[in-house]
C-alpha cells in the first residue's frame, strides 16, 4: 500500500497528476487530494469553487482504482504548510505536485507553492511538468 498527497489548485493540474499516477497506483492505495487557499482577502469564492472542482477530478478520475479522500483548507496557512501537515497526518509515503515554468521576476514577486514544497519536504516527491516540454 502506497499513500501519496497530491496538491492542487486547478482542474488541469489535477488531471495532469491523475495522467500521471493512474498507471502506478493500485485498488491498495490511499490518495490524499489538497486544496488550499489562504483565505481572507486572498481568497474568494472563484477560488474555493475552482479548488472544489479540482479536487473532483481526482476523485472522479482515480476513485474507481485507490481510495481517495480530497481536503479543501481556507483556513489563514499558507499552502505549502497545509501539503506537509497532511502529509505528515497521512504518514505520505510520496508527495506528487504539478510545477510550471515562471519566468525569474514572476518567481520572486509571488513565489512558488511547489518550491516550497520541494524545499521543506523531507518525503519522496514526483513532480509532473505542467506544460509540454518545448
Amino acid at each position: 500500500m502506497t499513500t501519496y498527497v497530491l496538491a492542487t489548485n486547478h482542474v488541469d493540474t489535477s488531471a495532469r497528476l491523475c495522467d500521471y499516477l493512474v498507471e502506478r497506483i493500485s485498488g491498495s492505495d490511499e490518495i490524499h487530494a489538497v486544496n488550499s487557499h489562504r483565505g481572507g482577502e486572498e481568497t474568494d469564492a472563484v477560488d474555493v469553487r475552482d479548488g472544489e472542482e479540482a479536487l473532483n477530478v481526482v476523485s472522479s478520475r482515480l476513485g474507481a482504482i485507490a481510495t481517495v479522500e480530497t481536503h479543501q483548507y481556507v483556513r489563514g496557512n499558507d499552502p505549502y504548510k497545509d501539503v506537509l501537515d497532511q502529509a505528515e497526518r497521512v504518514d505520505a509515503d510520496e508527495i506528487a505536485l504539478g510545477i510550471r515554468k515562471r519566468n525569474p521576476t514572476a518567481k520572486v514577486v509571488f513565489g512558488s507553492t511547489a518550491q516550497r514544497i520541494l524545499l521543506h519536504s523531507t518525503r519522496p516527491m514526483i513532480v509532473v511538468p505542467l506544460e509540454d516540454a518545448e
